[in-house]
């Protein structure tokens, strides 16, 4: 065993036993410069340990944790969170299934109401020849249609939510 440890000298297969990796990563971080090498195959073991430690470091974001920064931008997720729960409590915001519930909802009676306009329209369009007065149906019946998808309606959020609360209004009767 050589008298100074930093002459030891893994090869290549020693090294990726080592640290557990394969000889390709090994080759992989050489190519990096985090294992200095000390010939071809071969590796300057205390160096590469010291640069590999210092490599997960760096990636890790050093190794030192700031607690009070870490407690700060806990705090301020928490303060997120509940913030977000209080807007879908007073109905200011809405789950994104309640939505596609709705939105589902008008969108197929939409599309119903666009089906049904054949079969609905040809008995009052039998015998009409003048244009503008089949376009007047017509036209009617495609309002009718599209103020389907007008009727927004927020009482519907509020009935599908499962979590809407009704805020202040029993402390407003007082």
């Amino acid at each position: 065993m050589p008298a100074d440890q930093s002459e030891i000298v893994f090869n290549t297969k020693q090294l990726a036993d080592a640290f557990d990796m394969t000889p390709r990563r090994v080759q992989q971080l050489a190519e990096e410069g985090v294992f200095p090498k000390a010939g071809r195959g071969k590796y300057l073991a205390i160096d590469c340990i010291k640069n590999y430690i210092n490599s997960l470091q760096t990636k890790t974001g050093g190794g030192t944790v700031d607690l009070d920064y870490e407690r700060a931008l806990h705090e301020r997720a928490k303060r997120a969170k509940t913030e977000l729960l209080l807007a879908e409590m007073k109905g200011d915001l809405h789950r994104s299934d309640d939505v596609m519930f709705i939105m589902n909802d008008m969108i197929s009676s939409f599309r119903s109401k666009i089906l049904a306009m054949p079969s609905k329209i040809s008995p009052q369009l039998v015998g009409k020849t003048e244009i503008p007065v089949i376009l007047e149906l017509l036209a009617n019946e495609v309002r009718t249609a599209l103020s389907e998808l007008s009727e927004y309606d927020p009482a519907k959020f509020r009935e599908v939510s499962r979590e809407y609360v009704e805020l202040g209004s029993e402390d407003d009767e007082d």
